[in-house]
């Protein structure tokens, strides 16, 4: 239980420095902090969807809330009667909240693979990555990550029915899930493959992708067309998979033209990421969550449009720090604080500027 206190502890220490310097840097350049949490880019779509509901089809404007799934508004809806000052303060209360409910998971995970400190240091090292700022907005996030981490080790603890149930949840929160479904699934069918634990494998099978399957039904009725979500990703917003091709050529453009601040940042991560994969196979972590954090890095490589936010939408991927995690549990306590208390110092000043100067979504 101490452990599992130092991890939350950890993780709501580096966010709350997180905040602390977006606040100052805030009130020095007159804006308000609560607006830049809870009224920019993704968070203004929350927010209309928690007070309006969804579009009927493409609107005039020639954009949908349609693309963003239905969880977090809804919690955001449910919550907005019992708490006073609008659908923005719900938001940002199932986003902390939801926060620590993931820096839990991902400590039980730690100390299930490898041991407490290990944990802990994950807890604390999600709380610290470059664009940990994300996980203190009115954004999805911190719920996915909370509902994939605890999904994964039910999965790890052979819970299936939780493990199919949460898979379920998380496909209610972001298409993202669909690593979640391939990782859940996948372990229910070899697990049920190899007649371990009756019929309770093939159960969460079954449940896991419901959730994904039951939002895209509703989009595809809603625009009256099968493919109706991943046209509308493409016509309306943008995005397509093209397997790296847009990836890799705006990548060259960063290393060779001058750009903001941002986008060697998001190069960096993307860089970073594909090592800490190849570090996570290499030290033979547990396969589900490899193809988790594999199938994560997939859709954000191989995803066409919005590079400056292909960093934030590996934050899900935690798996992916469990190599670092495993070797900070492995030396001094003083050095392993220290080294956290400077990636969330550089997390801190980068999440100011992510707010304050940047001028698109994280």
């Amino acid at each position: 239980m101490r452990a599992a206190a130092a991890a939350l502890g950890a993780y709501a220490l580096l966010r709350a420095v997180g905040l602390g310097t977006l606040a100052v840097f805030a009130h020095r350049s007159g804006q308000d902090v609560w607006l830049l949490l809870t009224n920019t880019y993704d968070a203004v779509w929350y927010k209309q969807i928690a007070t309006t509901g969804y579009d009927q089809g493409v609107g005039m404007n020639g954009l949908t809330n349609l693309v963003f799934f239905p969880l977090y508004p809804g919690l955001m809806a449910a919550l907005d009667p019992i708490l006073a000052g609008g659908p923005a303060v719900p938001g940002i209360v199932v986003s902390w909240l939801a926060g620590l409910v993931a820096a839990g998971g991902l400590y039980a995970i730690g100390a299930h693979v490898a041991n407490r400190r290990a944990g802990v240091a994950l807890a604390a090292l999600w709380a610290a990555i470059p664009h940990a700022v994300v996980e203190s907005m009115a954004y999805t996030e911190t719920l996915f990550t909370a509902v994939s981490a605890w999904s994964l080790y039910a999965v790890l603890t052979r819970r299936w029915l939780t493990a199919g149930g949460l898979c379920l949840l998380a496909g209610l929160v972001r298409p993202t899930a669909a690593a979640l479904v391939a990782a859940v699934g996948l372990a229910c069918l070899v697990a049920a493959g190899s007649r371990r634990d009756g019929w309770r494998p093939w159960a969460a099978a079954a449940l896991a992708p419901l959730g994904l399957l039951g939002y895209l039904a509703f989009v595809a009725r809603r625009l009256d067309r099968l493919d109706g979500y991943l046209r509308m990703q493409g016509d309306v917003w943008g995005m397509s998979f093209d397997g790296g091709g847009y990836t890799v050529r705006t990548l060259g453009e960063v290393v060779t033209r001058p750009h903001p601040a941002q986008m060697y940042a998001v190069t960096g991560v993307l860089v970073v990421s594909v090592v800490l994969f190849a570090l996570s196979v290499r030290s033979r972590q547990q396969w589900p969550l490899l193809v988790f954090s594999g199938v994560v890095l997939v859709l954000s490589l191989g995803g066409a449009g919005y590079y400056h936010s292909k960093a934030r939408l590996l934050i899900p991927a935690f798996g992916l720090l469990l190599p670092v995690a495993t070797g900070l549990a492995g030396v001094r306590a003083r050095f392993a604080v220290a080294v956290v208390a400077l990636l969330g110092s550089g997390s801190a000043l980068f999440g100011a500027y992510l707010c304050l100067v940047w001028d698109y979504s994280p």
